[in-house]
């Protein structure tokens, strides 16, 4: 590992994870680097373009090169391209926003976000890490992950969110063996108070899994079972199209 890029690329890290903006002093102690070295790597990464400075207060936060090669990444992501067009039919039909992500160390990186069809007001999701426990995209993609994938995820803890979170290993497992049985994960509750979301794992070549397309919308309208078997079934139809799209030869593979 080459040490100048693992600290500038800490440096990142760190400041993505703030709230606000970051001092050198405060990105030397969190770092646990001396204050000349994270000096000249936050000039470095500004002359790139990749943090900038405040001009008030002398902070750095992340710079808008950033977003350019997050949006490359985007428009190289396969799942995302395979995706947009059955998203958007999707959402039609569902009525709902739908969500599509990819495993992202121990939660699930929302790599597209096609807003609800409707006029109310609606945030991009797109570049949100979701929990893998407590969402319906994250259980969807942690049923059919490796096992050893699978164990580092559940190594990493299960924090409660919400008084419905699954916080369990032994309460999970049961969870994502149901998932397999049904062929789609339910979330009723687990992340956010008043939210419900169903998602189903999508698959590539070789049947290996890339990910998951989900919906999420209000718990008054998606409760119930005929509207829960309804969406199912659509949020199916969506990822057996988007597998068979990238290759998959069976949905959900043997």
């Amino acid at each position: 590992m080459i040490q100048s890029v693992d600290r500038a690329a800490r440096i990142l890290r760190t400041l993505a994870a703030s709230p606000g903006r970051l001092g050198v002093s405060e990105l030397a102690e969190r770092l646990g680097l001396a204050k000349t070295t994270v000096h000249g790597l936050l000039r470095t990464l500004h002359d790139h373009g990749l943090v900038e400075q405040d001009p008030d207060s002398d902070k750095y936060q992340l710079g808008p090169q950033l977003l350019r090669l997050s949006n490359r990444y985007l428009d190289l992501n396969e799942l995302r391209a395979r995706s947009l067009a059955w998203s958007e039919l999707l959402s039609t039909r569902a009525g709902e926003s739908v969500r599509v992500g990819v495993p992202y160390g121990d939660g699930v990186l929302v790599v597209h976000h096609v807003f609800r069809p409707d006029t109310s007001l609606q945030i991009l999701e797109v570049g949100a890490v979701l929990p893998m426990h407590a969402t319906a995209l994250g259980k969807a993609v942690l049923a059919y992950l490796p096992a050893p994938e699978r164990e580092d995820v559940l190594a990493a803890g299960l924090p409660k969110l919400t008084g419905r979170t699954i916080s369990t290993t032994t309460a999970l497992a049961r969870e994502l063996e149901a998932v397999r049985e049904r062929g789609y994960a339910v979330e009723r509750e687990e992340a956010v108070l008043g939210e419900v979301g169903f998602a189903a794992p999508i698959f590539g070549r070789l049947g290996v899994l890339v990910g998951g397309i989900g919906v999420a919308g209000p718990t008054e309208r998606l409760s119930g079972k005929s509207r829960e078997t309804a969406v199912a079934t659509v949020i199916g139809e969506a990822a057996r199209s988007i597998s068979r799209d990238l290759g998959a030869q069976r949905w959900p593979p043997a």
